[in-house]
């Protein structure tokens, strides 16, 4: 099939590689020109690293031109942080057609934003928006055009928006991710199952000292001990009870799965934990105030979680402290900054009139 894969880091190069692994057709569209024509005059090449060995694959197309990329594609997948959504989808809404797939892995409720700029450009087409718990690839680049994959994700819970369109968006999806799909209901499931506000911000905030004192630090690997894994434990508590009373049924994936030895497998996969730590790609230098763990998991993944949480009325005492403390540590409002029903323009709606917009649409 053909996909276009829209940016330049871990999660976007990992997918066009594994795409062109795979055998599709597949269009990389970046904004910044130099990489794009470095990226060229090396061939539109990338060399995807997994257990497997060495492949040296090439791209369709390598482009800054959003038109050119998603044209007569079936699924865009755009795995960038949250943070850059708005910008991205506002190039890309002109140019969406009917069928067409958005796949955000994971979103933070991001299918909103690139719903709503389609309608803000004054662009009707059919398409459809999705979203999933965790990134399909634990990965890292290892080079300009050379990215490892450690580990591929076995499942991936995806919630579309709008749910009436989820049949064609879990077909087109599904061909991409093959026996790794699991239909999870709208697209706010689907933002309830991100992983990333529910694991990174205690590993952020509680191993805050560590990171600042040691040139380089794997908050996956010393910083993952007992205390912090009961912390996270807690905090996802909140996140399922949220689910609960939004009417979202089980399987709610909690994330003791992630580290356990035996039970439920999700995400990816047993023993995912220590094949991630074994790699060393993320024994990195940590800058706290700007970190994704704390600018998007932390700031935008707990204040969507604490806007929802009022809305279906649960109290959500953790995920308010680590918006509070992460706050401080950088010097900002995370509660009034980050992404809520408010900034996402659906505040003024009530529980069953923001159910009837996830199913219908706008």
């Amino acid at each position: 099939m053909k996909i276009a894969v829209l940016g330049g880091g871990n999660g976007s190069f990992a997918a066009a590689g594994d795409f062109a692994l795979s055998g599709h057709e597949v269009r990389l569209w970046r904004r910044d020109a130099g990489q794009v024509t470095a990226h060229r005059a090396a061939g539109s090449r990338i060399l995807v690293k997994d257990h497997n060995g060495r492949h040296d694959v090439k791209l369709a197309l390598v482009t800054t031109d959003m038109a050119a990329a998603v044209d007569g594609t079936e699924l865009i997948l755009c795995p960038t942080p949250a943070f850059a959504q708005a910008d991205i989808a506002r190039l890309l809404a002109p140019h969406l057609r009917d069928g067409q797939v958005v796949f955000l892995p994971p979103a933070t409720f991001g299918s909103i934003i690139f719903a709503q700029a389609a309608r803000d450009a004054g662009n009707h087409a059919k398409a459809s928006f999705a979203e999933t718990g965790t990134l399909p690839w634990l990965t890292r680049k290892h080079g300009p055009f050379e990215v490892a994959i450690t580990i591929r994700a076995k499942r991936l819970p995806v919630g579309v928006f709008p749910l009436d369109h989820a049949p064609h968006a879990l077909d087109v999806i599904g061909r991409a991710f093959p026996d790794a799909i699991e239909p999870c209901g709208d697209a706010l499931s689907g933002a309830l199952m991100n992983a990333g506000p529910i694991i990174h911000p205690p590993l952020i905030v509680m191993n805050a000292g560590p990171i600042e004192h040691f040139e380089r630090w794997d908050i996956h690997k010393e910083g993952t001990q007992a205390a912090i894994r009961r912390v996270t434990d807690a905090l996802d508590a909140e996140r399922i009870a949220v689910r609960e009373a939004l009417g979202y049924g089980a399987p709610h994936f909690p994330l003791a799965h992630h580290y356990a030895k035996e039970g439920e497998i999700w995400m990816y996969g047993r023993g995912s934990h220590d094949r991630l730590t074994d790699s060393g790609d993320w024994r990195e230098r940590i800058v706290l105030t700007e970190h994704r763990y704390m600018r998007e998991d932390l700031r935008l993944g707990l204040s969507l979680l604490v806007s929802v949480a009022g809305l279906a009325g649960v109290a959500t005492p953790l995920a308010k402290a680590f918006l509070s403390i992460g706050g401080a540590i950088c010097g900002d409002d995370f509660a009034r900054g980050g992404r809520t029903l408010g900034t996402l323009r659906l505040d003024n709606l009530c529980k069953t009139e923001l159910q009837t917009v996830l199913r219908n649409g706008f």
